[in-house]
């Protein structure tokens, strides 16, 4: 039987065999030439796009200038609206449109290569991303020179791409490339993002002599410990010394607020609802326990614990923190701390940053009220933007807090605050 629905839903996904055309042979075959011209059309898919944003972004260029928004204020906004339409982070629309615009106006044999399916859109972007530094005239040279668009990638991969791409800039402009190495270093960083098992990848982007020095510390480090007979293995060593030596404790997280979000039965009833850890999301009820109890540590005799417990109040049946309200400008301590915990991350659709700014979805300005339903917490950049020209928010009225985001062109967008745990045992009727 669940061979059957395998492939019944298979089937569900092939496109008639009459509308694609596919050598003699075996079924097998036929589908495999499916997926090959679903593949080319994807690519010219793509392709088209890039000229529709550069289109739009012209236009709304043009729009701006005739509602007299100044020169230097021109184009504000348009990379957050093409993220918007295609389901994107802000921060990916702006990355977006500068693909577009480089293939457009300074790359079109490699555009011509996309249109065509010899180049996917991710290959056309490491073409694009490799020659940033380039003037639009030596990126245009470097694209003749590479010429995509006669097969000259075909079989290649994306170190062979990036290879090439690299060579030819070299060639053209020595210097530029040169200097753009110099400064790679202002864009040092660290980042966090999640990975398998409650598990995080916690990466930094340093230049190569610092990153090498602080790998070989912790190998050093490691080195020390099992020649004194730790028990733990080489990576396990380096991995707590990285955490010991940022957060001043052996257990990373002693004295900092880990803003770890859980229903009171999981607390104390040893209920299997998850809870949510903030900057990482949903975990394990019993991880949840273990953070705050010693059971998580091999010596918990050695573990201190500063722990405070706040308690958050939902509305029957919604999920819905219970609001308040300020009569301040700007939202206090511990307002701040509600709305970060009900909107867990930025607020913009399809952006997933950390909150940064707490900010008046109605603007203050215009009379727009310190209260928790006119909150919302966003990133810097989804809050700049929404200031511009055009943009209008609200609260919207939903089972959950609500915020309508309109973008200049009339279109709306819809951001509901993510359900806190629990939520669907309310719903269930055991709560």
């Amino acid at each position: 039987m669940e061979q059957i629905r395998e492939e019944q839903a298979a089937a569900a996904l092939v496109v008639p065999a009459d509308s694609v055309p596919h050598s003699v042979g075996t079924a097998s075959s036929g589908l495999i030439d499916q997926l090959r011209v679903l593949e080319d059309m994807k690519s010219a898919i793509s392709a088209l796009q890039a000229k529709i944003t550069v289109a739009f972004d012209l236009a709304q260029r043009r729009e701006q200038a005739e509602s007299g928004v100044p020169v230097a204020d021109q184009g504000r906004g348009v990379a957050a609206q093409i993220a918007l339409a295609r389901r994107e982070s802000p921060n990916k629309g702006s990355r977006l449109l500068g693909l577009a615009k480089a293939l457009v106006t300074e790359m079109p044999r490699t555009l011509t290569a996309l249109e065509a399916g010899q180049l996917n859109e991710w290959r056309a972007t490491l073409l694009v991303k490799e020659t940033a530094c380039l003037t639009a005239e030596d990126r245009c040279a470097v694209d003749d020179e590479l010429a995509a668009d006669t097969g000259t990638f075909e079989g290649a991969g994306d170190k062979t791409i990036i290879a090439a791409a690299k060579a030819a800039a070299y060639r053209r402009d020595p210097r530029s490339v040169t200097q753009r190495a110099a400064h790679a270093a202002t864009e040092r960083h660290v980042s966090l993002r999640p990975a398998p098992d409650t598990m995080t990848y916690l990466t930094a982007l340093l230049p190569v002599a610092q990153g090498v020095a602080a790998y070989a510390a912790l190998t050093q480090a490691a080195g020390t410990a099992l020649g004194l007979g730790d028990a733990r293995t080489r990576g396990q060593v380096m991995a707590d010394t990285l955490v010991e030596q940022l957060t001043g404790t052996r257990h990373g997280y002693t004295g900092i607020d880990l803003q770890l979000v859980m229903t009171d039965r999981t607390l104390l009833q040893g209920d299997s609802e998850p809870a949510r850890l903030a900057g990482y999301g949903t975990i394990p009820a019993e991880l949840a326990r273990q953070l705050i109890t010693k059971d998580s540590d091999p010596q918990p005799q050695q573990q201190e614990f500063n722990i405070w417990l706040r308690r958050l109040y939902t509305a029957p049946g919604t999920g819905e923190l219970l609001a308040t309200d300020s009569r301040a400008r700007f939202f206090p301590t511990g307002m701040r701390r509600f709305v970060e915990t009900r909107d867990d991350t930025c607020r913009t659709p399809y952006c997933d940053a950390p909150i940064r700014h707490h900010d008046h979805i109605f603007a203050w300005a215009k009379g727009g009220r310190t209260t928790l339903n006119n909150a919302a917490g966003l990133c810097e950049h989804c809050n700049y933007t929404k200031e511009n020209p055009g943009w209008a928010a609200r609260s919207h009225p939903g089972v959950r807090h609500t915020l309508q985001l309109t973008t200049p062109t009339g279109h709306n967008y819809y951001s509901t605050a993510p359900p806190l745990p629990g939520y669907r045992s309310q719903l269930a009727g055991s709560y």
